[in-house]
């Protein structure tokens, strides 16, 4: 009896060391981790964590800028070589006031909430110019790339001429030309002023 006992022992210890042989053969080796892209040390992810993260707006999110809450009808991504930005089409609840949102990374995350002026007249090219009051420094000025996504009045890609002004105390003033190749340009004036993270919340509505 006792050596039946055995007997069946060793044949059990048998079978399982050939199925932990049969196993180990099988596994395939785990797929290789991809290595994370560059992280700035610097970004304030508990801030995107609280207050949404701007970087990732879309049509449709929620925007709340210093108690007024707006609605993302439109993007439009900028490319200028290396560089890049993204300005924001945003509605308030009404429907009746629409502003901009200006999204950029130079390497600090920069916001700016923008002002149409229809009324204008002014042009850019000058190294100062006097508007409303105030006198604007030329700050840089080029053509960039442009994908246009959501509402935006614009086609779905293109180009734009751009001249950005700031004045002493921090004033903002751009000009854009959405002209075709050989068009003249045709300047559209924005009135600008920097926005601090605390006053921009993000809901992002999914999708």
């Amino acid at each position: 009896m006792t050596g039946l006992v055995i007997l069946l022992v060793v044949v059990l210890l048998a079978v399982i060391a050939v199925l932990v042989v049969v196993l180990l053969r099988n596994r395939k080796p785990a797929a290789p981790t991809a290595p994370a892209g560059p992280q700035d040390p610097f970004r304030d992810t508990g801030e995107d964590a609280l207050r949404g993260d701007p970087r990732k707006l879309k049509a449709g999110d929620l925007v709340e800028i210093r108690g007024t809450t707006y609605t993302v009808r439109g993007s439009l991504h900028f490319t200028e070589q290396s560089w890049g930005w993204t300005e924001h089409l945003l509605d308030d609840s009404t429907g009746g006031r629409k502003v901009w949102l200006s999204v950029e990374e130079d390497p600090d995350l920069e916001l700016s909430l923008w002002h149409e002026v229809p009324s204008a007249t002014v042009t850019p090219g000058p190294a100062t110019i006097d508007f409303d009051g105030r006198r604007y420094a030329k700050d840089e000025s080029g053509k960039a790339k442009f994908t246009s996504s959501g509402t935006t009045g614009l086609a779905a890609s293109g180009t734009a001429k751009y001249a950005d002004y700031e004045s002493s105390d921090g004033a903002l003033l751009s000009f854009e030309s959405w002209a075709a190749p050989g068009e003249a340009d045709k300047w559209e004036v924005g009135r600008g002023e920097t926005l601090l993270r605390s006053e921009v919340r993000v809901w992002a509505q999914g999708g």
